[in-house]
């Protein structure tokens, strides 16, 4: 290819009316594309991140979903529900793509049957809670503060043990899980937490 082809020539064959038409093509078909491939992967996100997507799976539904519902979370006098994704799932996008990213490791072990019976799920709760703890840990338990938060506590109307255990909470730099591991779900069998420490919902 000489000089002229590989400069003028090539600027003046994108110059011609087909090729202004190619490329527009290109551009009009690439930003539809666009728009329908996020559209569908945001549908497809948001219908996995529903209560009803959640417990579909026998495995949710018959150990943790059960337990859930003799909670505060699932009834309650104000009857504001927090559902599985409010607790599990990221409100902001990339943290929940991230989310959705690491489920698919659930996927997986629902193939292999690693918990679908109960006496599995029971070997393997304590794993389990200790995956979602670590998780709320390191985010400053992200999503427990979507509803609730420290700023807007007021602890007048708390009763006075809950009342002393946020005021040295938030003077301790603690965060909702170090202390209700038990709020939602039944506590796997273990030694090591004190059972003092673990604030049930009626507190």
């Amino acid at each position: 290819m000489n000089d002229s082809t590989s400069k003028g020539g090539l600027w003046r064959a994108l110059r011609t009316p087909t090729a202004k038409y190619s490329l527009g093509a290109v551009l009009i078909v690439g930003f539809v594309g666009g728009i329908v491939f996020w559209g569908g992967f945001n549908t497809a996100m948001e219908a996995t991140n529903t209560e009803k997507f959640c417990i579909s799976c026998h495995e949710m539904h018959d150990n943790v979903y059960q337990e859930y519902k003799t909670t505060i979370h699932y009834a309650n006098r104000s009857g504001v529900r927090a559902t599985c994704p409010d607790c599990h799932v990221p409100k902001e996008w990339v943290h929940k793509v991230v989310r959705k990213i690491q489920a698919s490791n659930e996927l997986y072990h629902k193939a292999l049957g690693t918990i679908d019976t109960p006496e599995k799920f029971e070997a393997k709760r304590l794993e389990l809670a200790g995956n979602v703890w670590r998780a709320m840990k390191k985010t400053d338990s992200r999503e427990c503060r979507n509803c609730h938060d420290f700023e807007s506590m007021d602890y007048t109307k708390q009763g006075r043990r809950a009342m002393r255990a946020h005021e040295e909470g938030l003077a301790g730099g603690m965060t909702c899980i170090d202390c209700h591991k038990g709020i939602a779900h039944q506590l796997p069998d273990m030694h090591d937490v004190d059972p003092s420490a673990v604030v049930g919902e009626t507190q």
